[in-house]
């Protein structure tokens, strides 16, 4: 599996990633959560352990960020000192699949991961988004338009995918940023060079530019047919 670890206390980190690397699994690590958002929805994994005292954003916050904001569906455990039934299932609300109370056993946590990994294998494939004429495919990343392949860089595709899957809603600037960069941008330069490159590739590929700027507000897709 590929497992991203949340977790700001350096020893439980470090337990953790030495045992899952020893145990075959590939593992990538951040100390706070605004570094662990950042990964999470700019990368591919199979399970995130999670912590939820962290320095910078807290677990719950993390949690329903990744999952109403970036709408990603990897398996989350959160772990966890606080034990009462409220916390759990405040845990469970945010977004939490499941929940280990520390101090826990090394082999229990892999085990659990292992179960909802082998869950979330057996779910029902994402749909094909779609606007008018342009598909992208969540599972693959493939993107078409006007039924020719789209060639994208990896933070193009971020965006793009963000702006597809509500057709229509104005997306700020900010959000985008923290969606896809983990955090906001000093400047807008970084953001615009790269909504420059994903409009000049769509255009080419379908004939005409779908992403709309309403300037100081934000960018929405629109469906032009």
């Amino acid at each position: 599996m590929r497992i991203l670890i949340i977790e700001d206390d350096a020893t439980i980190a470090a337990n953790l990633y030495d045992y899952f690397e020893a145990h075959g699994h590939s593992i990538d690590a951040a100390g706070d959560g605004v570094t662990g958002l950042h990964l999470a929805v700019s990368q591919t994994f199979d399970v995130i352990v999670l912590d939820l005292g962290l320095p910078g954003m807290d677990g719950l916050s993390l949690a329903r960020k990744l999952r109403e904001e970036a709408h990603l569906d990897t398996p989350i455990l959160m772990l966890t000192a606080r034990d009462t039934l409220d916390d759990k299932l405040e845990g469970f609300s945010r977004g939490a699949d499941d929940y280990l109370v520390k101090p826990f056993s090394l082999k229990e946590v892999e085990a659990r991961l292992i179960a909802m990994h082998r869950r979330s294998s057996g779910r029902v494939t994402p749909r094909i988004l779609e606007c008018g004429q342009l598909t992208l495919d969540p599972k693959t990343m493939a993107v078409t338009f006007a039924g020719n392949e789209v060639k994208l860089p990896p933070k193009c595709l971020r965006i793009l995918e963000l702006l597809m899957r509500e057709p229509g809603r104005v997306i700020s600037r900010d959000e985008i940023e923290r969606l896809v960069w983990g955090e906001t941008q000093e400047t807008s330069d970084t953001l615009r060079s790269h909504l420059h490159t994903l409009r000049r590739v769509l255009t080419a590929a379908g004939g005409h530019d779908p992403v709309e700027t309403l300037h100081g507000i934000g960018y929405r897709l629109r469906d032009n047919g």
